[in-house]
């Protein structure tokens, strides 16, 4: 009776919009809580700071918040589609024209290549994590367990900004290739609102129906997601396969005779552009909960679809630039333009329809990973734990799923794909670093293990590899010329992972799946992450702080408190629990020792 009653509360809340919902903690309760909480907000913050997650809390306990499991249907196939589905998208069909234009001539294969190693370093931290970690939250709870609440908090919150204004920017994308492939103008389809800002007047219906159609799919259940992933993925790469083998057959290889001509800079700053076309995999990570068996199918799934994505990427550049002399690409239609001047202006049609196949996979993998974003940072209570719902029906988060995809469809309907494309890749390079760095600290520090010792000399050369990689990103920001700073910062970087390597212990192990070669990959992985955020504009440093602003206003005002509530809470029913052990044990021997006498 007890449990039923249970569920029926938990369906209850599923649905109801009551203020227990959206804020239950106790500093919540009343104006004179709310007070007094505020009051103490310098030693909760330094709480919340110094305290880390547990791998276990992570796993049973914050799952169990959410009031149903969500169902272990996908395997490393799954994964793996799901993988190619969430980043070739518009990313390809857009940048690579711009880059090789404007930034990298034919070299802008190498940037593919710079970039997509970052990329793939970034998912081996990510793959070792999500086995060892196998929940929904992904970086926002591989951070809360190694580098705690706050830093986790900021770390998932520009995640979900990248998410939400990244599938804006999609949408209003999918418009613009939907009106191509029916011979019109993308504004024949938008509806012009004069009484708005220019920027934001032309509205997009289109755009918000893809938007719920997306939401619809990504609601009823992972499995039927991953099979409508599956089948676009395949078309998609069909597409892939004939803009590659139809590049070549009309290639001019005089083409490539001035390989590089802006140079190594112009290489550097292309692929830090370029990384937006990597953007997506992290998604992947977060559907760890519902893989089947995560130590075989996460490094699998994650891996290979990584592989795929770069060399789809490298190819498909490559023929671009051997169809037309790179001065000639068009920055906005790159591939149908360069097929147009070939003489084979039909294609024009096919590469369109191969965007929108790649463009709507994008949008579906990017919801269903948000969700389970926001899913965990609720149960979590730094986002209204009504949000970590999960549907007994369809085992899918329902209400952060419809919250989060409303979010990116009014954006897309009045913002401009010009104010969205300004979206760079300055937040996700943060997050990728933060998570490398994430990694070094598990492996090297545990609580009430490492010596005193080893956690100094740990943090000394952790301190030395963040310095030297900074020094190296902004010396390349600020030299044109001279290489003397790299013979300084570099060999610093290299001495400083050495010595990690070679002078600390490391204090655990991986159980499953562990990243070959620690230190030295997730040092790499930190050094070019925080090299490309060298290489990134102004612009996107002012969005990432206004944003971030945003964040630690919302923080201190109500997540610092939802989360030191909740922890305090936790630890009360924790001890309750086994204080009542405890007695049950002690009186089991009382008895015992009677029946005896």
């Amino acid at each position: 009776m007890g449990s039923e009653n249970g569920d029926d509360g938990l369906r209850r809340r599923g649905c109801s919009c009551t203020k227990d919902d959206f804020l239950p903690e106790e500093s919540f309760k009343s104006m004179g809580n709310y007070v007094k909480a505020l009051k103490e907000t310098p030693s909760r913050f330094v709480d919340r700071l110094l305290t880390r997650s547990q791998d276990s809390v992570e796993i049973h306990d914050m799952k169990a918040r959410s009031g149903h499991e969500m169902k272990k249907t996908l395997t490393w196939w799954d994964l793996m589609w799901f993988g190619v589905g969430a980043v070739i998208g518009s990313g390809i069909f857009v940048l690579t024209g711009q880059e090789a234009r404007d930034s990298a001539g034919p070299a802008v294969v190498v940037s593919f290549v710079v970039s997509g190693v970052s990329a793939m370093l970034s998912v081996f931290c990510y793959t070792e994590f999500a086995v060892e970690i196998p929940v929904a939250g992904g970086s926002f709870a591989y951070l809360r367990v190694e580098l705690g609440d706050f830093m986790a908090f900021i770390a998932a919150g520009n995640i979900i900004l990248q998410y939400i204004v990244g599938g804006a920017a999609v949408a209003r994308s999918w418009t613009s290739y939907f009106a191509t492939l029916l011979n019109h103008k993308p504004d024949d389809f938008r509806i012009v609102a004069n009484s708005l800002h220019e920027d934001y007047n032309h509205l997009d219906p289109i755009s918000v129906g893809v938007c719920v159609i997306i939401c619809v799919l990504a609601a009823i259940g992972t499995k039927g997601s991953s099979v409508f992933n599956y089948i676009a993925s395949i078309i998609h790469m069909l597409v892939i396969l004939f803009i590659v083998i139809a590049g070549f057959i009309r290639a001019d290889f005089k083409n490539y005779s001035d390989f590089a001509p802006f140079g190594a800079r112009g290489v550097f700053k292309s692929a830090s552009v370029l990384f937006f076309a990597y953007i997506g995999f992290d998604a992947v990570s977060t559907m760890a909960e519902e893989t089947k068996n995560p130590g075989r199918d996460i490094p699998i799934g994650l891996v290979g679809s990584m592989v795929l994505t770069t060399v789809c990427y490298c190819l498909m550049a490559a023929a671009l630039c051997l169809m037309q002399p790179y001065g000639m690409i068009d920055p906005d239609a790159p591939f149908s333009v360069a097929f147009s001047a070939v003489g084979w202006d039909w294609a024009k049609y096919l590469v369109a329809f191969g965007a929108l196949k790649g463009m709507t996979t994008v949008l579906l993998v990017g919801a269903i990973g948000q969700a389970r974003y926001m899913t965990h940072i609720a149960r979590a209570h730094m986002m209204p734990p009504w949000l970590a719902h999960v549907n007994a029906k369809t085992g899918t988060p329902i209400n952060a799923t419809v919250i989060m995809l409303t979010a990116t469809a009014l954006i897309a309907f009045f913002t401009k794909l010009g104010i969205l494309a300004d979206l760079l890749s300055v937040s996700t390079l943060f997050i990728f670093m933060l998570v490398a760095v994430a990694l070094l600290v598990r492996r090297y520090y545990v609580t009430g293990e490492t010596s005193s010792r080893d956690r100094t000399k740990f943090l000394v050369f952790l301190g030395l590899i963040l310095a030297s990689s900074a020094a190296t990103a902004v010396y390349w920001a600020l030299e044109k010329d001279s290489w003397i700073g790299y013979c300084v910062t570099v060999p610093i970087w290299f001495l400083s992972t050495a010595g990690m390597k070679f002078l600390v212990a490391q204090a655990r192990a991986p159980k499953l799946w562990g990243v070959p070669l620690v230190p030295w990959l997730p040092s790499a992985s930190i050094a070019i992450n925080i090299f490309l955020l060298g290489s990134i504009d102004a612009k996107s440093y002012i969005r990432f702080a206004i944003w971030t602003g945003v964040l630690l206003v919302y923080y201190f005002l109500f997540g610092l408190h939802a989360t030191y509530d909740t922890a305090k809470e936790t630890l009360k029913e924790k001890m309750a629990l086994q204080n009542a052990e405890e007695g049950s044990v002690a009186a089991e021997s009382s008895g015992a020792a009677t029946s005896d006498h």
